[in-house]
């Protein structure tokens, strides 16, 4: 999401963009408009730089942010120009609540003449494919403590039901569905090439009597998809279902084009 901002002032004029970067830091560590100060790092970014030459000299925010290379989750920007108020004053009233949110990380600017340009941002940060394990782990460990307390779905309520036991065919059905839909752009239950749930986890040679999937689009963490699937009822009450013993988990992230990163979990119950 790019979020343009502008603002009136000569301070940035005066400084460079040097003090920018010190002003920015300034805030982020004080806080501002209500929003206490935080102590994450806030880095310089030389790509981000260029994003706001490119802002500057006329293109659209996020096709100069995305023209820089930069693979941005938000972003946000402030045009200050004229000689109206001191740089951090228009700093605090234009990117208080990006400066002092964590997620936000990175800052670029540059100065032409008396008009300063300034583009803050969050960077796509999917997990890591060398992590699949670990977060795949994790994510079937979360996914158990929610069973194993009872729970409303919607309107339904759930008993508590037995942890789901990994499964190696499953997961490969989950990573092939999730490959798939990153390959090919889409984000379905049903496949590039028509198949079902179903049929991707017989494609493992998974003999099964009941198979139900979860998807999620956009999380980056193990936790974040437990979270959405639960507040939403029908994934919910695949979480909940008892009938359920076995489950595979899986993600995959593009490389390319618009961040995204697709979760599957499988679910089944042998024959």
């Amino acid at each position: 999401m790019a979020i343009g901002v502008m603002a009136t002032t000569s301070a940035a004029a005066a400084g460079g963009v040097g003090t920018v970067l010190t002003a920015a830091r300034n805030l982020r560590l004080q806080g501002c408009g209500g929003h206490p100060g935080i102590r994450v790092a806030l880095r310089d970014s030389g790509v981000l730089d260029s994003a706001a030459l490119q802002w500057s000299r006329g293109a659209d925010l996020k096709g100069a942010i995305g023209q820089s290379g930069y693979r941005e989750e938000q972003s946000a920007a402030l045009h200050i120009s004229g000689d109206a108020s001191p740089l951090q004053q228009a700093l605090g009233s234009g990117l208080c609540a990006q400066l002092t949110d964590r997620n936000f990380t990175d800052l670029g600017s540059v100065q032409r003449g008396h008009d300063t340009w300034i583009v803050i941002a969050a960077p796509f940060a999917p997990p890591a494919a060398a992590n699949a394990d670990e977060i795949a782990a994790d994510l079937l460990l979360r996914i158990n403590r929610a069973r194993a307390q009872p729970r409303r779905c919607g309107s339904k309520d759930f008993p508590a039901a037995p942890p789901l036991q990994p499964s190696a065919r499953l997961r490969r059905a989950a990573e092939a569905h999730s490959h798939d839909m990153v390959s090919h752009n889409y984000f379905a239950h049903e496949g590039y090439d028509g198949s079902t749930p179903a049929q991707r986890v017989a494609a493992t040679g998974y003999r099964y009597q009941l198979v139900g999937e979860n998807l999620a689009s956009g999380p980056e963490s193990a936790a974040e998809a437990v979270a959405g699937w639960l507040a939403s009822p029908g994934h919910c009450e695949n979480i909940m279902d008892a009938r359920f013993s076995e489950s595979g988990v899986a993600y995959a992230a593009n490389n390319s084009g618009t961040p995204r990163v697709y979760w599957v979990q499988e679910f089944a119950t042998p024959r």
